[in-house]
């Protein structure tokens, strides 16, 4: 076992132990703002791109329609308060995310990435991030994979406790949770022009 699962372990099962009341309130007020369904299941890219699926409370209503559309004033306000990633300290035991890396996005975004930008894949997903300490979604892309980047060649427990500490403040301040015009980040269309293809480009 690594220093870095041990950290996580150390924090993450006290953690959830401690917030269960709290998520099992916020269940029951999912169920009731949006009816059956109250956890968010995506498959997203974890470690070297290798798909897990990520959980998280519902913060949209089923349908169609935009995410400004369909994102309920309860769900605004568990992202503001980033408590709809609470569910995401499971996906930390269950060893397919850290508390501190780069945050996981979407499938598709892979063969998007510049090499240099999919290096953000070379260590575990995470809770929290350089990134989201450093202006969260009202970054843009770019700024936000360098940020990324930049953690994966810095990292250190030195540098993940201070990442957690920064976090609580931002959560505090409701900082950065949206991007600029948007409801939640735009979507991610590719970075600079790619010479030949991302490691996982192509893989399951």
């Amino acid at each position: 076992m690594t220093a870095k699962r041990l950290f996580d372990l150390t924090l993450a099962l006290p953690g959830l132990l401690a917030l269960f009341p709290v998520m099992l309130i916020i269940a029951l007020c999912v169920r009731m703002a949006l009816g059956p369904g109250v956890l968010f299941r995506q498959v997203r890219p974890g470690l070297h791109g290798r798909p897990f699926t990520i959980l998280k409370f519902r913060t949209m209503r089923q349908g169609e329609g935009t995410d400004a559309e369909r994102l309920t004033p309860f769900g605004r306000f568990l992202r503001a308060s980033s408590l709809d990633e609470l569910p995401e300290l499971f996906n930390v035991l269950a060893g397919d995310m850290s508390l501190v890396g780069p945050r996981p996005l979407l499938m598709q975004y892979l063969p998007r990435y510049t090499r240099e930008q999919a290096r953000r894949h070379e260590v575990l997903p995470g809770i929290t991030g350089w990134a989201q300490i450093n202006g969260r979604n009202a970054t843009t892309w770019e700024e936000r994979f360098a940020l990324d980047v930049w953690y994966v060649d810095n990292r250190s427990l030195a540098l993940d406790l201070r990442i957690l500490a920064r976090t609580v403040a931002a959560v505090l301040r409701r900082s950065g949770v949206n991007a600029p015009g948007s409801a939640t980040m735009p979507e991610f269309m590719g970075g600079e022009a790619r010479r030949g293809k991302t490691p996982w480009q192509g893989r399951d």
